[in-house]
């Protein structure tokens, strides 16, 4: 059994993909798959499927912008009439040779050119997975011939209700199983005081992180912070919070460009509260560890969808969400420690994230997927 998965070429359309082959290749261990991936150029997310033996066939993929300009209109008409078609035929020349069995896509930009090349002119069943409240357009074209659309979130909008089955954003499992020694370790925590987390997405986030610095020495003297700073904002960081910080308090702060797997499986266990961004998958992950947490959205995400995904999961109780214009630096902190330091309120949010979290749904994708295919 042959199965090609497509997606925009981001971290939020490659780890939900890697989550799902985990899952196909530790429950089926003796069904014959081969398992490929067809999207845009992105060397990280190559080398992340390589490592699942996912082989990867990379096509061009037209990024029509939503933003207003002299530029952006001679690209927009470059990417519709050069690079989506070159796409579509590339695609449809590597997916005839393959003849996989089934197409499942993430939606996004790019995957664009193997769900048209494979659907509409080799046949090929396609199932779509949607993490965002507000779907985006490629998957909001793909739906009309896919066979099923899996949801994220029970609000998520504009599919038709008898193709959509909800089951939560698909996480890699090896997340819920950190360490709290590992990560006093790894990050050489000092310890003795609450941890909190810090994530802006895989390439930080730099507003958040100059609202953290302004007032880090204050924060530091109630917590010990990892942070995540993303590779551009991490020299910076680290020479900011020298200044900012004194002496005694620069020890309980861990400023960190990325975190990798492992290293972020571990950073969770340790985490009392987390500071997020608000893509769906770091979401789902939170939920799957019942870890309180404040959502910052990004307020340029497609659609706002970032904005939309952050006040369907606090309404569960789960989260506070803090829109980044509003936000001001100590007004942020004290937000964080109204909640950490009250029990009551942390334990309910964490049995709200709980309940919200849908730690199966990766299995759930595979499960459905290999049904499918030997029905």
């Amino acid at each position: 059994m042959k199965i090609v998965f497509t997606g925009g070429g981001t971290g939020g359309h490659i780890l939900p993909i890697i989550a799902i082959v985990r899952e196909l290749k530790s429950t089926y261990k003796d069904t014959d798959l081969e398992l490929f991936y067809m999207g845009p150029e992105d060397k990280f997310g190559d080398v992340l499927l390589s490592q699942e033996g996912v082989q990867t066939f990379n096509v061009p993929a037209g990024k029509l912008r939503r933003y207003w300009g002299f530029a952006a209109f001679f690209q927009n008409l470059a990417d519709l009439f050069i690079w989506i078609p070159l796409g579509i035929a590339k695609a449809l020349k590597v997916l005839f040779f393959i003849s996989p069995d089934l197409i499942f896509s993430k939606g996004g930009y790019g995957a664009i050119p193997a769900t048209v090349a494979g659907r509409l002119f080799l046949r090929i069943p396609v199932f779509l997975h949607e993490s965002d409240i507000v779907p985006g357009k490629a998957n909001l074209a793909a739906q009309r011939f896919a066979l099923e659309v899996f949801t994220s979130f029970p609000q998520t909008r504009n599919f038709p209700p008898k193709k959509v089955l909800l089951v939560g954003n698909p996480i890699r499992t090896r997340l819920l199983s950190g360490s709290v020694q590992e990560a006093h370790q790894l990050f050489q925590l000092v310890g003795g005081k609450p941890v909190l987390l810090i994530l802006g997405g895989s390439q930080g986030a730099k507003r958040v992180n100059d609202m953290l610095l302004s007032v880090l020495n204050d924060a530091l003297s109630q917590f010990e912070i990892i942070h995540q700073t993303g590779y551009a904002n991490f020299k910076e960081a680290e020479e900011e919070a020298a200044v900012a910080a004194a002496e005694e308090n620069l020890p309980y702060y861990h400023p960190i460009p990325f975190l990798n797997e492992n290293e972020i499986r571990h950073a969770y266990a340790a985490a009392d509260f987390i500071v997020s961004r608000a893509g769906s998958g770091t979401i789902f992950e939170i939920a799957a560890l019942g870890k309180p947490s404040i959502l910052v959205p990004l307020p340029e995400s497609a659609q706002n969808h970032q904005v939309e995904n952050a006040y369907a999961y606090a309404q569960t109780g789960a989260a506070l969400v803090l829109e980044e214009p509003n936000v001001k630096p100590h007004f942020f902190l004290e937000r964080i420690r109204n909640i950490i330091f009250a029990q009551e309120e942390m334990a309910h949010m964490s049995k709200a994230a709980l309940q919200f979290a849908k730690p199966e749904a990766a299995r759930i994708i595979a499960n459905y997927i290999l049904a499918y295919l030997v029905r």
